[in-house]
């Protein structure tokens, strides 16, 4: 019942923009979140965003920004200033309680290729 679908993703160039779209469906959550994960590494935590509050990693603070429209129940992910440690495969999450430890929810990915 619950799903979450990434989209937006693509190929762009060393500081350029892309804008990530997670379309979510079954319900509402207090808390999305976007993860990331490259080739090699393990997933990461890149933003999260509540009814009040967002979060960022360090490293795409001033560069990324989430937001949502809760009356389409649609989250986003403005990706500025984009760098090629960037690229990977962008995740949708949400947790099904807005202090649960862990994300609940996810979604498939779309990838981010950024080119140097």
């Amino acid at each position: 019942q619950v799903q979450l679908v990434e989209s937006g993703g693509g190929l762009v160039q060393a500081g350029g923009s892309l804008r990530l779209s997670c379309a979510v469906s079954g319900r509402t959550f207090s808390t999305m979140g976007w993860f990331r994960q490259a080739p090699g590494k393990e997933r990461e935590f890149v933003a999260s965003i509540s009814w009040s509050s967002t979060h960022y990693t360090d490293s795409v603070k001033g560069r990324f920004t989430i937001s949502r429209d809760n009356a389409k129940n649609m989250v986003y992910l403005q990706m500025n200033s984009l760098k090629p440690e960037d690229t990977a495969v962008y995740y949708c999450a949400a947790k099904q309680y807005m202090y649960s430890e862990s994300y609940d929810y996810w979604g498939q990915g779309t990838q981010v290729t950024v080119s140097s």
